[in-house]
């Protein structure tokens, strides 16, 4: 009986010892390092709420201090009004107005500053002048080639001349001279007048662009041409490429385009508008910068002897000095 006593605990004890169980993990940790980074985050904002206030009394005072210390009271231009320092409502951050008679440390141009300005203004257009000037010399002596190689040719009524903004600009008629009506088919008298002026724009260091217009009347409905806008744009680039191809004239210099009937010489009522606004325009661009050849217009009416028509242009012996 104690035998069977002793292996019954023993099995009894076994038994317990099976019945034992691991410790149960703790899964509401995280409760902890959640609590912790919330009151991270909420000293974070306090911290950064903090630094952006501002005490306005402080910063008045700061204000005041940093005038007084510079020697002299400090005053900014706001929209016309002078103040001394931001107020509560306004921004630091916010641009100011500066006079323009106002110098660099906010006081005004001493007489001295103003002169020393106007001479500096004075000696820019005087250079701006130059600049205009030399290039207008340029572009008449190359009208003047240009004329004086038509001439020899025989074609000195072939073209016309004038000066403006863009440079010098030689306009040639396309009837007769270089195109028959409704055509972009270069006439023989054409080529001899693009051939007599190649020469003297080949080794000019001014780009070209080759303009094409045309008068109002539309085109032959069924034609070959949708429109005149297709006529003066093909007419401009079969001159330009007739001075690439046959006189060499380099290519990257070189660029076309086509107005149709925008840009007209003369108006409808003209009775010669039919002819006169048919044309293709050289323009020998200016090598001066955008205010000097604003300037050229005026140089060139200034060296005229003669009045401009606005369909012949300037002659080559009433643009010369």
């Amino acid at each position: 009986m104690s035998k069977s006593s002793g292996h019954g605990g023993h099995g009894g004890g076994r038994r317990k010892k099976h019945e034992e169980h691991e410790e149960h993990e703790n899964h509401e940790r995280w409760l902890v390092s959640g609590f912790d980074m919330m009151t991270l985050l909420f000293v974070l904002f306090v911290v950064l709420y903090a630094m952006s206030s501002i005490d306005a009394a402080k910063f008045n005072a700061f204000a005041a201090g940093a005038r007084e210390g510079g020697g002299a009271p400090v005053t900014i231009l706001n929209d016309g009004a002078a103040i001394d320092a931001p107020t509560q409502n306004d921004s630091p951050l916010k641009p100011v107005q500066v006079a323009q008679e106002a110098a660099i440390d906010g006081t005004a141009q001493t007489q001295a500053e103003q002169a020393a300005a106007a001479a500096a203004a004075e000696a820019d257009a005087r250079a701006t002048a130059a600049e205009a000037q030399g290039a207008y010399d340029q572009l008449a002596a190359a009208r003047a080639a240009i004329a004086a190689a038509l001439e020899a040719a025989g074609q000195s009524g072939a073209a016309q001349f004038v000066i403006d903004e863009r440079g010098l600009v030689v306009r040639v008629v396309s009837d007769p001279v270089l195109f028959a009506p409704e055509s972009a088919v270069l006439l023989p008298q054409g080529a001899v007048v693009l051939d007599a002026m190649a020469p003297a724009i080949r080794d000019l260091p001014n780009l070209v662009r080759v303009e094409g217009h045309a008068n109002s009347l539309p085109v032959t409905r069924g034609g070959p041409w949708p429109s005149n806008w297709e006529l003066s744009a093909v007419r401009a680039t079969t001159v330009l490429r007739h001075l690439v191809v046959f006189d060499a004239i380099a290519p990257d210099r070189m660029s076309a385009v086509g107005y149709s009937d925008t840009r007209p010489l003369v108006p409808d009522t003209d009775p010669r508008y039919v002819t006169v606004n048919r044309r293709v325009d050289i323009v020998l661009q200016s090598t001066a910068s955008a205010e000097a050849s604003a300037l050229l217009p005026g140089i060139e009416a200034a060296t005229q002897t003669t009045g401009t028509d606005p369909a012949t242009g300037t002659t080559s012996e009433g643009s010369q000095e």
